[in-house]
């Protein structure tokens, strides 16, 4: 059985066995499917993918978790268009069908939260009003009429979402089903009535699956690995296919955690869950599955039957073809960092990849493929992301590139960053970029640092010049009157800090982001002895778009992590840094023998000072993250093959 076989359920044939799963995107029109959805889905399917579960929509139009939620009311004329768009590629297309229940929110509905008891919401602390007995005959009928209203727009089926962020999963723990009535008695009766109205609403022909929560990681009164399997053994004759998830609104990473969870997660919980179902339906594993290898291994070991890789074709849109056409070397990879392609965020950003930008971008982006009617030769200076993303694409697009790197190694920031704790598959990303500048032809010199006088000789012979200089540290946001500064590319070269003075180490952390905490992380796991500084009420404050914010200071208290919030770093001396409560203004003395400064960078503008006419990505415009480097080095590639390439924009 590999990956690329086909599979076949309810009589219809997926092309392979690879699942892309529905997800936020906020690509909706309001909270209908809109063109860009129809582009998103097309690709996934023109890349490989077997089955595709559209995001899921909400069955009532009381449930509105988010501002583009889908509304299955108003998506039939999306489902039509995705599922045209993807029948020429044999993609089986299944409307994602669900209801949030408590962990919904009132703030678009204007409307109460509805729940199967009054029990708050642990994220939002909204309490939801219980769902009375009458309630619920009207609800299973929703799910059974927008199902209805999915095979009337032509897809092969639904899925029915009983998974971390569900009504239907509320139904069936303890953390939040503390009924008396029939429906706390016999907890999976909701999901039983569901699924057995689905079942009548689209027929035996169309595809029935359940994306169904096994574990909620809260065994004092949740769904447990044993009570999991119990429930899909139970609801497996009904169903096609069932989808093994875990968590609980308790622990909302839980389901799709960055890199510090390893990839595969729910390998054993599915292999547990595959046993008890007995054949009675295929399973799919689910759980942060990025890696073609470990996905065919889990086929092969008897742990699913097919296989979710709903980040990996994020990522890589083509992977099921370039796995079929035998070049899974080429699959770019995903790095698991959640920084684009989670967004449930109330910024509504558009779900993308710091890897690949044009991901939810289709209608919008240029395609990157393509032949250029006029050859050019071009040197780019940089071989970070952004240098390294802009040679790659005139590459392909048949230009003769040279690329100069300063350093040893090109993938500049990418490798910075993949010192760090949780943070190692950057690494991947900078691989990737350098493998496909390699098969492309890309003329790559590392230890060359370029003089403005040598990109004159280049202009003078013809030759186009892109800047992807990078960046350089920025001003010491303090007094330095002593001690000793570190900056965190420095300590990422000695991950083990035996070059740092003996002592405590104070990590001062203004920006709030992954690298404070990680470098904290570092420090703490070399056994020094840690403090950080945030000028923020809770360290790394910005993880929350991650969703790696609880987790990470969980991790540094753990670590025994000293941590000082609502504090800035007014002065450094030698053996003490001097800080301030940014509220009250308070002093105090924090002993510290090195002080990290994860503080921001400036752009390193030396090449672009003596050239400002040159086109410039990434750091050197301004420093800020992976996926801005690959988006403005693509851009600048494709302006510049075009010809219209001038000053930054």
């Amino acid at each position: 059985m590999l990956l690329t076989d086909p599979i076949t359920l309810a009589g219809r044939t997926a092309p392979s066995r690879v699942l892309f799963g529905p997800h936020e995107t906020n690509l909706g029109h309001r909270r209908a499917l809109s063109d860009r959805h129809v582009a998103y889905y097309r690709r996934r399917a023109a890349g490989g993918a077997g089955l595709i579960v559209t995001e899921t929509a909400s069955v009532a139009a009381d449930d509105w978790p988010y501002e583009r939620a889908p509304l299955a009311a108003d998506c039939p004329d999306g489902w039509r268009a995705v599922a045209a768009a993807c029948r020429p590629y044999g993609t089986l297309v299944l409307a994602g069908l669900g209801h949030a229940g408590g962990q919904g929110s009132s703030a678009y509905s204007q409307g109460v939260l509805r729940a199967p008891s009054r029990v708050a919401d642990v994220v939002s602390r909204e309490l939801p009003a219980e769902l009375e007995d009458t309630e619920l005959g009207p609800l299973v009928e929703d799910f059974a009429a927008a199902a209805r209203l999915a095979a009337g727009a032509g897809l092969d089926g639904v899925e029915i979402d009983a998974g971390q962020h569900s009504l239907l999963r509320q139904f069936l723990s303890g953390l939040t089903n503390l009924r008396s009535d029939a429906h706390g008695t016999d907890r999976a009766r909701l999901l039983r009535e569901v699924l057995t109205a689905t079942r009548a609403a689209i027929g035996p022909g169309l595809v029935l699956g359940l994306r169904l929560c096994c574990d909620e990681l809260a065994p004092w009164a949740g769904i447990t690995p044993e009570r999991g399997a119990e429930l899909a053994a139970e609801f497996a004759p009904l169903t096609d296919y069932l989808v093994v998830v875990r968590g609980s609104a308790m622990n909302l990473s839980a389901t799709r955690p960055d890199g510090h969870t390893p990839p595969g997660f729910n390998l054993d919980l599915c292999r547990t869950v595959r046993t008890a179902v007995a054949g009675a339906a295929p399973v799919a594993l689910q759980g942060s599955v990025v890696e073609v290898g470990q996905a065919q291994w889990a086929l092969d070991d008897g742990v699913a039957d097919l296989v979710e890789m709903t980040r990996a074709q994020i990522a890589e849109p083509e992977l099921v073809a370039l796995l079929r056409a035998g070049h899974p070397e080429r699959i770019r990879p995903c790095v698991l960092c959640n920084q684009r392609c989670r967004v449930r965020d109330n910024r509504n950003p558009i779900v993308s990849c710091v890897g690949e930008p044009a991901s939810g971008h289709e209608t919008e982006d240029q395609p990157v493929p393509g032949r250029d009617a006029q050859p050019l030769d071009v040197l780019v200076v940089g071989g970070g992301p952004a240098g390294l993303e802009a040679a790659r694409v005139l590459a392909l697009r048949g230009h003769t590139v040279e690329l100069a790197e300063g350093s040893a190694q090109s993938g500049g920031s990418l490798r910075t960053a993949a010192a760090l704790p949780g943070r190692e598959r950057l690494a991947l990303l900078a691989d990737w970029l350098a493998a496909e500048t390699d098969r492309l032809g890309v003329t790559v010199r590392t230890g060359t640092r370029l003089t403005a006088a040598q990109l004159d000789a280049a202009a003078a012979d013809g030759r186009s010049v892109l800047l992807a200089t990078g960046s350089v540290p920025g001003p010491h946001g303090f007094d330095r009157l002593g001690g000793t500064v570190v900056r965190p590319a420095e300590l990422a070269a000695d991950p083990t800090a035996r070059s740092l003075p003996p002592g405590p180490v104070l990590v001062f952390d203004p920006i709030g982001d992954a690298v404070g905490v990680a470098v904290a992380e570092l420090l703490a796991a070399a056994g020094r002895p840690t403090a950080i500084v945030t000028q923020d009420q809770v360290v790394g404050t910005q993880l929350a778009l991650t969703g790696d914010l609880a987790a990470a200071n969980t991790r540094l208290q753990q670590a025994g992590v000293t941590l000082y919030k609502r504090r800035t770093v007014l002065e450094l001396h030698d053996g003490y840094a001097l800080l301030e409560d940014v509220v009250t203004g308070h002093k105090q003395r924090a002993e510290c023998a090195v002080l990290i400064d994860c503080g921001h960078r400036l752009p390193e503008r030396s090449l672009r000072e003596a050239h400002p006419e040159l086109p410039v990505a990434g750091d050197c415009v301004a420093p800020r993250t992976v996926y801005q480097a690959v988006l403005e080095g693509r851009r600048a590639a494709l302006r510049l093959a075009a010809g219209t390439e001038g000053a930054h924009r």
